[in-house]
């Protein structure tokens, strides 16, 4: 069965999503991207021209994709082409529409590097080249057509990748969440680049901001209850870690024998995917003093509580 047959895609197509936000979907449908990675156009709408814009996420370096946002920038002018990260689902379009644009490419620090497991996820563009990086609490800002002035506001957010960018569009309530925060599934966070600690770090980062009201993401629908949903996975992080606790509290376990047991019903040709995302909690058990490791082997200190 396709998993995504009965889900509309709207490819190649600029839709407003909100008050100086469009989006378009990439044609790279996955298991890890859901339906496509979604480009979003910040400080236009459709039709209005002549005005400055900022694309976050330019996506996969493909013909159409493109096309479809040269044919939505139209006659403005992109001030701004900003990376929340650099998995080759997001960033690799940048050198091209920069080409076509004269925009630089503003946003996360380059970072390229092999993992020592298997990818549960795009790899990372090793020719992203940014004219500019920012850090947290940096801006960027424009003007619309029709005279509206907008700021873009970066937010640190390492967890999923060490370099993770959100940006928020001031005085809108909006949040661009790249793969931090998505709308569909919780964020892969693959050891040794991916990092459990800085990942809750940048969760409740994200829940003490209330003044998100909405959250574009780069996979999967916008998220209208952003606090309720960060509460939630938040929450899932805990359970998860909750469950490898107990399995060290029966034996000395390898992640091989704590996937199958933690992950039930779950697809086993996503378990490889899913001990990276076990690795990471051990490695932040570990920096806690809460477990530590014999060769492949993991286990409870002595002074760890039983959850």
């Amino acid at each position: 069965m396709n998993a995504f047959a009965d889900i509309e895609r709207p490819y190649a197509v600029a839709q407003q999503v909100g008050p100086l936000v469009r989006r378009v979907l990439a044609h790279n449908p996955s298991p890890f991207t859901f339906t496509g990675t979604q480009s979003y156009i910040v400080g236009g709408s459709e039709g209005a021209g002549c005005g400055e814009i900022a694309v976050i996420d330019p996506g996969p370096n493909d013909a159409e994709h493109l096309s479809a946002l040269m044919a939505a920038i139209g006659d403005d002018r992109v001030v701004a082409i900003c990376c929340t990260h650099t998995h080759r689902d997001h960033s690799p379009a940048a050198a091209p529409l920069s080409a076509l644009t004269g925009a630089p490419v503003i946003g996360c620090a380059p970072l390229s590097l092999n993992d020592d497991g298997p990818r549960a996820d795009a790899a990372f563009d090793t020719d992203y080249a940014p004219d500019r990086v920012l850090s947290h609490g940096d801006a960027l800002t424009g003007t619309a057509a029709d005279g509206t002035g907008w700021t873009l506001r970066a937010v640190a957010t390492p967890g999923h990748t060490s370099n993770h960018l959100c940006f928020a569009l001031e005085g809108t309530g909006a949040l661009f969440t790249g793969d931090h925060v998505m709308g569909w599934s919780t964020s892969v966070v693959s050891p040794p680049d991916g990092d459990m600690t800085d990942y809750m770090a940048s969760l409740a980062l994200l829940y003490e901001r209330e003044q998100d009201t909405v959250y574009y993401p780069a996979h999967g629908p916008e998220v209208t209850k952003p606090r309720q949903l960060v509460r939630g996975m938040i929450g899932h992080r805990r359970q998860r870690e909750r469950q490898i606790l107990r399995q060290m509290e029966e034996a000395p376990a390898r992640i091989a024998e704590m996937v199958p047991r933690m992950y039930k019903g779950v697809d086993e040709k996503l378990w490889p995917a899913a001990g990276r995302s076990v690795l990471a909690h051990l490695i932040d058990l570990e920096r806690r003093g809460l477990a530590r490791r014999d060769e492949d082997r993991w286990s409870l200190t002595a002074d760890t509580p039983t959850p």
